[in-house]
């Protein structure tokens, strides 16, 4: 299915305005064409496509709102949704945070969110990709489970006070496991980007096929305080809860570890090392996202953490209301900075730590200190003198973000990095944390 061109996407939204009756209404359309092929046990397991698309119809009178969903659109369905939503929103209760549809917004010169590259992967172009990923399998000894998917979409937002976005996107998701035959080692890399270009199949198959065929045979440690060296896929689950917790409302109302008692809050205060900044650009070149929201606000560069200083909040329309200050909508991704050193180069200067591939099953302990508790998974290795030695068993760990992000010692080059827990798409470096907390063994590879 092509997808809608922005004349296109206009036109039926305008349409589906033309219906309405309520006091506001807002219409959004999204959809695209994806495709994916899994594979298990080193052959093809499933290979899919999907075409899709959905308009979405919010009728509001007052604060009283209802919505609805349809992907028919004809005149008499879309009439027949909007008047299903105007009967809806007459029988809700009023919603006391109820914002009205924003007006026409100017936003800037939209990124590189759209690769025709990536929108023209093919089914043999995806099938000659995992045919390389095997074959390293093959070469290593080693069984391969996989997944890549692609995906081109659009999305569009119109509402009855003359507000219009519009926007395209491409992504690329590549994950592959592999264990040794026996299954007593197990290798893991992972990426995901706008722009094929950007994906090496091959390096990522043979990154986790060396790991799993050298954490056979892991060594039991001690559990305790361990430098780590924790890889960008490890460092994400855990700083993904650090940034997606910084909301001024929770904050605000004492939810949050930015709250201090009476309501104020840690906004300008240091809380990390100053190696650590935190922003995010919809104009990146790595991480290009668009440059509205979900509900039509213009997206920015923004500084979250500049030298270890918390230097903005999230702030919804209501709550940013309620407080008098501008709304800051949540971004799309977010970049952590580093250095210039390669992950590599990162290990050649640890003396003693653990090499931390990946961690999963991430639970929170305690949500206003961001205490957290998981599993390391996929390669976890003892590091001496600046090599790794051997295998160590998997921990369970008990750590936050911000205790961590004291801790550090050093910083790598970011790369582009998918979290295996949130989903989240960032930018985070490699990194080299003292003290990092270990409290038990695991037997799971």
């Amino acid at each position: 299915m092509p997808l809608f061109t922005q004349d296109e996407a206009k036109a039926l939204l305008s349409k589906v305005l033309n219906f309405s009756k309520a006091g506001e209404c807002q219409v959004s359309v999204s959809g695209g064409d994806g495709g994916n092929i899994r594979y298990a046990r080193n052959s093809v397991s499933t290979s899919g496509a999907t075409s899709s698309t959905q308009l979405t119809i919010a009728s509001s009178f007052g604060k009283k709102q209802g919505i609805t969903t349809i992907n028919e659109y004809d005149d008499a369905s879309l009439e027949k949704a909007v008047r299903r939503a105007e009967a809806l929103a007459q029988l809700a209760p009023e919603n006391p945070e109820y914002m009205p549809v924003l007006g026409p917004q100017t936003y800037a010169p939209a990124a590189k969110t759209y690769s025709p590259a990536t929108a023209a992967i093919s089914t043999r172009q995806r099938a000659s990709l995992v045919e390389q990923s095997l074959a390293i399998a093959g070469d290593a000894g080693v069984t391969a489970a996989g997944f890549l998917e692609n995906y081109a979409g659009f999305s569009a937002l119109m509402n009855s006070k003359g507000l219009f976005a519009y926007g395209t996107g491409t992504n690329v998701d590549f994950s592959i496991t592999m264990r040794t035959n026996d299954g007593n080692g197990s290798g893991y890399a992972a990426g995901g980007f706008n722009d094929i270009g950007y994906l090496d199949v091959v390096a990522a198959s043979k990154a986790a096929a060396w790991k799993a065929a050298h954490s056979t045979g892991a060594r039991a440690l001690e559990p305790g305080k361990y430098t780590v060296v924790l890889e960008p896929a490890a460092g994400i689950v855990l700083l993904e809860n650090l940034y997606g917790a910084l909301d001024a409302r929770s904050a605000d109302e004492g939810r949050s570890f930015l709250s201090l008692p009476g309501g104020k809050t840690r906004l300008g205060e240091k809380l990390v090392d100053e190696q650590v900044n935190i922003y995010s650009d919809p104009w990146n070149e790595q991480l290009p996202t668009y440059n509205y929201n979900g509900e039509g606000l213009p997206q920015g560069k923004v500084s979250w953490i500049e030298k270890g200083v918390v230097k903005n909040l999230m702030y919804s329309r209501y709550w940013a209301q309620k407080k008098g200050v501008p709304p800051m909508p949540f971004p799309d991704g977010f970049i952590v900075t580093g250095g210039s050193a390669s992950l590599d180069e990162l290990i050649k200067t640890t003396e003693k730590g653990i090499l931390v591939t990946r961690l999963w099953y991430i639970r929170a302990v305690d949500p206003q200190t961001l205490l957290y508790t998981g599993l390391t998974r996929d390669g976890t290795f003892y590091i001496e003198n600046g090599q790794i030695k051997y295998p160590v068993k998997n921990f369970r760990f008990n750590e936050s973000p911000i205790i961590m992000l004291n801790n550090l010692e050093a910083m790598g080059k970011p790369v582009r990095t998918v979290s295996g827990e949130g989903g989240a798409t960032a930018l985070v470096p490699p990194m080299r944390i003292r003290d990092f907390t270990f409290t038990s063994l695991s037997d799971a590879i």
